[in-house]
C-alpha cells in the first residue's frame, strides 16, 4: 500500500486475540497495521492467527522498535492518540487521508508522558456507563470505521 487512507498503530500489545482481531480489521478496511516493540507475544503464536483467521497472510504489517521510530520515519504523519484520559472524542477530530490511530497497550494504554506532550493530538470514545475502558479490538473498529466515514464521506 504506497498510499492507504488512514494507518493503525498498536504500541506494545499484549493480548494476541486482539492483535489478531485488528489485523483482520485491517485487511478488511485495505489499511497497514504498524506494530510497536515490544509486543507481549510472538507474531507466530496460534491465538493471534486464530483471531485473525486466514486473513493475517494479507495483512500488510510493520514492527517498528519504538514509536519515536514510527515517527521519524512519517514525520508528517497525523498522529491520534487514543486515551480515556481525554475529553475531547473521536467525534470532534477531523481525520484526514494517510492518518494514524495510535492505541496502547491493553493494561496500562499509552505512556503518560507521551499524551502530556501532545494534548491536542489525544482522543477518546465516549463511555458514559459505568465501564473505565472497553476492548482494545472493539475501540480499534470503531475508530477506524469512524475515520473510514469521515475520510470518504460516507
Amino acid at each position: 500500500m504506497d498510499n492507504p487512507f488512514l494507518r493503525i498503530v498498536l504500541v506494545e500489545p499484549e493480548i494476541p486475540p486482539n492483535t489478531g482481531t485488528i489485523g483482520r480489521l485491517c485487511v478488511a478496511l485495505n489499511i497497514p497495521l504498524f506494530l510497536i516493540e515490544p509486543l507481549g507475544f510472538r507474531l507466530e503464536d496460534k491465538y493471534l492467527k486464530r483471531a485473525g483467521l486466514d486473513y493475517w497472510e494479507d495483512l500488510e504489517y510493520f514492527l517498528f522498535p519504538s514509536l519515536k521510530a514510527l515517527k521519524e520515519k512519517f514525520p508528517r504523519g497525523r498522529f491520534w492518540l487514543f486515551t480515556k484520559k481525554s475529553t475531547q472524542t473521536y467525534f470532534e477530530a477531523r481525520f484526514e487521508h494517510g492518518d494514524f490511530l495510535v492505541f496502547g497497550k491493553e493494561t496500562q494504554g499509552l505512556p503518560e508522558s507521551l499524551l502530556e506532550k501532545h494534548r491536542e493530538q489525544c482522543i477518546s470514545l465516549p463511555m458514559p456507563g459505568k465501564t473505565r475502558s472497553i476492548n482494545l479490538s472493539n475501540a480499534v473498529s470503531a475508530a477506524a470505521y469512524e475515520a473510514y466515514r469521515q475520510i470518504h464521506r460516507q
